[in-house]
This record gives structure tokens, C-alpha cells and sequence, in this order.
């Protein structure tokens, strides 16, 4: 009962203080409406709320945990940087950060690749609202709720048992000859089988992204390519590949940034076992599990500084396109 009552009470108290402030700005605005101080200082005023979220919210612990990344695992003392050569030294992590990089190069090239192919095919037809709905689906099913359909469809059972793992019986079914795989227990293939994972959820968002920047092409553009006598695939590589350019740069960058964090398939249908790791999972298990804060906060700083460039180089390349 107290805390439904410290519940409302927080709930009244929150729109009653922001009114306040609102009230306490006009009054200040309109006290200074002919001085250009006044002017000047109103915006600040409405933006200091944002802002303080952001610094209490974003700021802040970034800054704490830079500061937590260079201490011992309860954070009683400072390490320097060892944490973050456990990070480039460790057999466990080095495999994360491999795993990652197969994640960033293969995850994002055949994911562009897939949604630009199936974007130009599916403009083409008639049913194309319900292929596109078909291919977008997956996006729509949370990662945990896809790694588990997936576990199931990758379940293995031994040659002449019934495979009630989907893949394994399909295979089974076409080529009788066919040895059962257990696809998430073979280092030599569990990577390629949770990358195609990630590729089946995020293929109908690519899809979806580029199906709407090929509308906005003219079509009179490629009209005139086609009566001009440009086939097609030199229509797709010479006048829709560059027009496309802006949207797939924000494409590829969003999916590096996300597979950067990837962590949902793999917690779900690994959890980094087998050398499946990645650097996300890793960080959660050193501050769950081993309980140890420093190396926690050293990989999150890790991942910070992997996303920054991506970010900068967007922000520069739209900013060119702008001026």
C-alpha cells in the first residue's frame, strides 16, 4: 500500500513541478519581452528540462562508467588500464570481438544486399503490399520470440531418429543420405546459422527502407534510360544504386551500430557458448554473472568508441549532402 501511495504521489508531483517551471518561464519571458536578454535566455529555458535529462540520463553515466572501467571488480580501487587489456588479451574476448566482426561484415552485406534485390523485384509486381508484408513480418517478432523458433527449427536429433528439428528434416527429407547437423553445437557453422538468424529478422526492414527510396526515384528517369537503350541491370548499378546511396549509408550504419550490440539471439540460443560469443553478451555475464563492474564498464566503453566513428562519418556525409 505505501508504495502504490509514494506511486501517485510521484505521478502528481511530476506534472505539478514541470506546470510550475512552464509558469515561472512565461513569468520571466513576459517580465523580459522587450530586452533582448530576455529573448535570448527563454530558449534556454525551455530546453534546460531536455536537457538535464540528458545529462542525468546519458552524460552522467557515461561518465561513471569510464570512471568504473579503470577500477577492480567491486570499484574499491584503480587498475589503470588492465581491464582493458583483459579485453585484448583474453582468449574469450578476442573470440567476441571476432564474432562481432563476422557479424558487422557478413550480417550487414547480405542483409543490404537481400532487401535491395527483393525491393526492385517486389516494385515490379502485382501483389506487392502482401510480398512486402510477407518479407517484414519477421521484424515485427521480438529477438527473443525469433531465437526461440529458431532453436527449435535447429534442433537435432541422430541419423534414423525423427528429426523434429525443421532444417534437419527438410534436408533429411530431399537428400535421404543426409547426416543430420547439430547446427548451434559445431563451431564450424553455429556462427552462420545465428547470423542467418539476424538476416531473417532484419531483411524486411531493409526491405521496407529501400522499397520507399525507390518510389521516390522518377520514374520518367528510367523511362528515358530504358528508351535510350540502357538494360536493366545497368538502370539498377548506374541511375538506382546512386540515387539509393543516402539511404543505404543510414541503412549499413544502423545495422553496424545493432550488431555492435547484438545480444538477444546469442543470450537466447547459445548464451555464448561454443564460441558463439560476442561482445555484448560477454559484458553482461562479466556484470551479472562474474559480478565484476570494471571489465563490465571497460567492454561498454569498448562498444562507445566502436559506434563513435560510425555516427561521426554519417553525420559528415549527410552534412555534405546538405550544404
Amino acid at each position: 500500500m505505501q508504495k502504490i501511495i509514494i506511486a501517485i504521489a510521484y505521478g502528481l508531483a511530476i506534472p505539478f513541478v514541470f506546470f510550475l517551471y512552464m509558469f515561472a518561464t512565461e513569468r520571466i519571458s513576459a517580465s523580459r519581452k522587450s530586452g533582448r536578454r530576455g529573448a535570448t535566455l527563454l530558449p534556454w529555458l525551455w530546453l534546460a528540462p531536455s536537457l538535464g535529462v540528458l545529462l542525468f540520463f546519458l552524460v552522467y553515466p557515461i561518465i561513471n562508467t569510464i570512471i568504473i572501467s579503470f577500477m577492480n571488480a567491486d570499484s574499491s580501487e584503480i587498475v589503470g588500464f588492465d581491464n582493458y587489456a583483459f579485453i585484448f588479451t583474453n582468449k574469450h574476448m578476442l573470440v567476441a570481438l571476432r564474432n562481432n566482426l563476422l557479424w558487422i561484415v557478413f550480417f550487414t552485406l547480405v542483409t543490404v544486399v537481400l532487401g535491395l534485390i527483393l525491393a526492385v523485384l517486389t516494385d515490379r509486381i502485382r501483389y506487392e503490399v502482401a510480398a512486402k508484408a510477407i518479407v517484414f513480418l519477421p521484424a515485427c517478432i521480438s529477438f527473443v520470440a525469433a531465437g526461440i523458433i529458431w532453436k527449435f527449427m535447429y534442433t537435432y536429433k541422430p541419423k534414423g531418429e525423427p528429426q523434429i528439428g525443421t532444417l534437419n528434416a527438410v534436408l533429411s527429407f530431399m537428400f535421404p543420405d543426409f547426416e543430420p547437423q547439430a547446427w548451434l553445437f559445431n563451431p564450424a557453422f553455429n556462427n552462420w546459422a545465428l547470423i542467418l538468424v539476424g538476416i531473417w529478422i532484419w531483411t524486411g526492414f531493409a526491405l521496407v527502407i529501400f522499397s520507399a527510396s525507390l518510389k521516390g526515384i522518377s520514374a520518367d528517369l528510367i523511362d528515358a534510360a530504358r528508351i535510350d537503350g540502357a538494360g536493366e541491370i545497368a538502370i539498377f548499378f548506374r541511375i538506382i544504386l546512386p540515387l539509393m546511396a543516402r539511404t543505404i549509408t543510414v541503412v549499413v550504419t544502423y545495422f553496424v551500430i545493432n550488431v555492435l550490440k547484438i545480444f538477444d539471439i546469442i543470450y537466447v540460443m547459445t548464451n555464448g557458448n561454443l564460441e558463439t560469443e560476442v561482445i555484448a553478451n560477454r559484458m553482461y555475464k562479466e556484470m551479472f554473472t562474474f559480478r565484476n563492474f570494471g571489465r563490465a564498464g571497460a567492454i561498454a566503453v569498448i562498444l562507445l568508441i566502436a559506434v563513435i566513428p560510425v555516427v561521426v562519418m554519417n553525420i559528415r556525409r549527410f552534412s555534405r549532402g546538405v550544404s
